[in-house]
């Protein structure tokens, strides 16, 4: 979101969903290394036409013909700061996720419908015990300049990203990949042999922090291989591509593609509104309606498994008390807050992250009870007398995450909570005392059970903001990354997500459709179920009409 790695945000998926069937991971990867890129990245709106969506939860918003040539694509986006940065590995605010999709590839990806596919890897195939694992290069691969990508490239980001001395953000994701461990066996094929059984890292891989970079990368002088090559980078301000005309897939519509970062909400949607840009990400949920009804403008409104939750930290009083956590769940009257936050642009949340997860038990809706959630906090020492902070920023998460804070203050009233708002700018929300506020918010995109586990709950996660740690969770979680078959891996993560559902520190209160904004001048937009704004930053097949 950014997400402060993710800070957005890849995402995985233990079983992806196709016409609403479950399909093996291995056999879906394979299909999609077999069928070649543009059938692995799903529809091709620009060329394919006949999609007739604009918004909802399909995979392109389009319009049918022949895609135009030409042009330069304005983008505003949330600004981020100075420190933006075009390392891959080390991004943290929204401008470094869109550098990071727009210039970058890994070796396999989550296609607009989450389902895992290969990218620059042709192919990628473990042993029986998820050991030791195989990656194939996908022929005609260059680098921005001119240079063909190979494994010896493929060793080099591997061994940068898990650096004990300087771990990057994908350090974390790529569980049992050790510096030394990967070696090329020719300029097509690497072996990667893992400390520690993994059997899904072919998912791993696909992390937004686990892009590919060429031997010797400098982030001052960044070259990538995705299909826009950088032409100017203004840290804080702005950044600018050219397309990459021999890109291995087809090559982009628009000549330029030109990325404006935007201190607020209302600037950007002046901007769109005012014609200075093509397409904006992150529109409030409370102007949506606006947008749709003014001429010449329109939503990108994607269904997701992203979650902006409301975050406890179980080491820090009042919430080191599990009583105060089940209560501070029971307070959240969720579809309210979904009707005024998100104006009804979202789905009930469960407390459990993993949305479309094979491994994801079937619990009851945990409701609104204001009197169970008094006679908690009575047992655990708040009569009536309680009081917190709670940190926001609109800067860092929205203005709906503002409003979402606003209204479960008035809700918590109801059970004698007094919350105060601590609003923030992005610097300080993302800064030194981030993962320190005893209760904040923040954002993710899907992911999988175990993808998250490792990026946001496992004791070494980078993000860890609950500071969630429990023995027997631990267990299972672990026992899960090294179990091959299915159906044993995703019992233990159903057992794993019901402790985390009983005593977790998460207040997963909805799944947050994705909401951006674009002019009907352009089209081509994909509807992201993995909840990257602006359609994951896919701009490829985008064309003016």
């Amino acid at each position: 979101m950014t997400d402060k790695d993710r800070r957005t945000s890849s995402g995985s998926e233990l079983g992806e969903l196709v016409n609403g069937k479950r399909f093996s991971r291995r056999g879906l990867i394979k299909g999609a290394a077999a069928m070649g890129a543009a059938a692995a990245l799903g529809p091709i709106a620009a060329a394919c036409g006949g999609d007739d969506t604009t918004t909802g939860a399909s995979s392109s918003a389009s319009t049918a013909g022949t895609p135009n040539q030409g042009g330069d694509l304005m983008v505003g986006i949330v600004g981020g700061s100075a420190k933006d940065t075009a390392d891959p590995h080390t991004g943290s605010y929204e401008p470094d996720i869109a550098i990071q999709y727009i210039m970058y590839e890994g070796l396999t990806a989550w296609d607009f419908d989450m389902n895992l596919t290969s990218l620059l890897a042709e192919t990628i195939e473990p042993n029986a015990d998820g050991t030791v694992w195989q990656v194939k290069l996908r022929d005609g691969v260059m680098w921005h300049d001119g240079k063909p990508v190979t494994a010896d490239d493929v060793v080099f980001s591997l061994d940068r990203i898990v650096d004990p001395k300087d771990p990057k953000v994908g350090s974390a994701a790529l569980t049992g990949v050790t510096q030394g461990g990967s070696k090329k066996i020719d300029d097509k094929t690497v072996e990667i042999t893992l400390s520690t059984a993994n059997v899904l890292l072919d998912e791993n891989l696909a992390e937004r922090s686990c892009k590919i970079v060429p031997v010797g990368f400098d982030p001052k002088a960044p070259i990538g291989s995705g299909p826009f090559k950088m032409l100017e980078m203004k840290p804080g301000e702005q950044f600018k591509w050219e397309a990459f005309a021999d890109y291995w897939d087809t090559p982009p519509n628009v000549d330029t593609l030109t990325m404006i970062e935007f201190a607020d909400d209302t600037a950007r949607i002046n901007a769109l509104q005012g014609g200075q840009i093509q397409a904006m990400s992150q529109l409030p949920k409370s102007q949506a309606k606006v947008i749709e009804a003014t001429e010449g403008l329109a939503l990108l409104n994607a269904e997701t498994g992203a979650w902006r939750p409301f975050t406890m930290r179980i080491d820090v009083k009042p919430f080191d008390d599990v009583r105060v956590r089940q209560a501070f769940r029971l307070i959240v009257d969720r579809q309210q807050m979904i009707d005024q936050a998100y104006s009804g642009l979202g789905a009930l949340g469960n407390d459990m992250y993993g949305r479309f997860d094979a491994g994801t038990p079937d619990l009851p809706q945990r409701m609104q009870d204001i009197e169970q959630a008094k006679s908690l906090l009575k047992q655990a020492g708040y009569d009536n007398n309680l009081t917190v902070e709670l940190v926001t920023s609109e800067g860092a998460l929205g203005g709906d995450e503002v409003a979402a804070a606003q209204v479960f203050a008035e809700q918590a009233k109801a059970a004698g909570v007094t919350v105060k708002l601590k609003k923030t700018d992005s610097s300080v929300f993302y800064g030194d005392d981030y993962l320190s506020w005893p209760f904040a918010q923040d954002f993710w995109a899907t992911r999988s059970f175990l993808a998250q586990a490792s990026q946001g709950t496992m004791p070494d996660a980078p993000y860890n903001e609950t500071h969630w740690k429990n023995a027997e969770w631990l267990a299972l979680v672990n026992k899960a990354f090294k179990t091959v078959d299915d159906a044993e891996r995703n019992a233990l993560i159903a057992q794993a997500q019901e402790i985390e559902f009983n005593e977790g520190g998460y207040i997963i209160w909805s799944w947050r459709n994705q909401v951006d904004a674009y002019s009907t001048t352009t089209t081509g937009y994909k509807l992201d179920k993995l909840g990257g704004p602006i359609g994951r930053m896919y701009f490829k097949d985008v064309y003016f009409v």
